[in-house]
């Protein structure tokens, strides 16, 4: 079945002001003795930790979140990238013959869901921006700015088949 599955996309300017850990590492000759008595040395590795804090700057542009909750989170995450930028607007002649589900997500309850999206990026980029080879995220203010959203439907195809008592479905 031909289905128009419901979509935010959010929009947004962050500023995050973190504090953190610098993780540099460095090496040390160890002597020991292996279990024949023989001398020998080791390179062991140390990381000498610096504080560190700073503000990072992330704009997010067309963050996806589906709208529906009658697809399981993978499936709809398996048919992504979308080509978003080939978006047209409205008309009611592109339904025709197609299934349209309804919004069962709201707004708001979307745009927590795309925060935890742009969270995983901020974190990235708070990481690169903290440098060295290991890196401690101790706090996180993210600021979001200039929000905006947009629905959209996406269209899919769905089936499902039967296979020794098991339902399989695929889009």
């Amino acid at each position: 079945n031909g289905v128009y599955m419901p979509y935010w996309t959010y929009d947004s300017n962050t500023v995050t002001h973190y504090t953190g850990m610098r993780g540099d590492h460095y090496y040390v000759t160890e002597t020991y003795r292996d279990s024949n008595g023989k001398t020998q040395t080791r390179q062991v590795r140390h990381t000498r930790w610096t504080p560190s804090s700073g503000t990072v700057p992330k704009n997010f542009d067309d963050v996806l979140i589906c709208a529906s909750n009658s697809l399981p989170v993978k499936l709809t995450h398996g048919l992504e990238p979308w080509d978003l930028h080939e978006l047209v607007e409205y008309n009611n002649k592109f339904l025709a013959g197609f299934l349209t589900e309804s919004y069962q997500i709201g707004l708001e309850q979307g745009f927590d869901s795309a925060k935890e999206i742009m969270i995983d990026s901020i974190k990235g980029s708070v990481r690169g921006d903290i440098g060295g080879d290991e890196q401690q995220i101790i706090s996180l203010d993210a600021n979001y700015n200039d929000i905006k959203f947009k629905h959209i439907l996406l269209p899919l195809w769905i089936s499902a088949y039967m296979y020794n008592q098991k339902t399989y479905r695929f889009t």
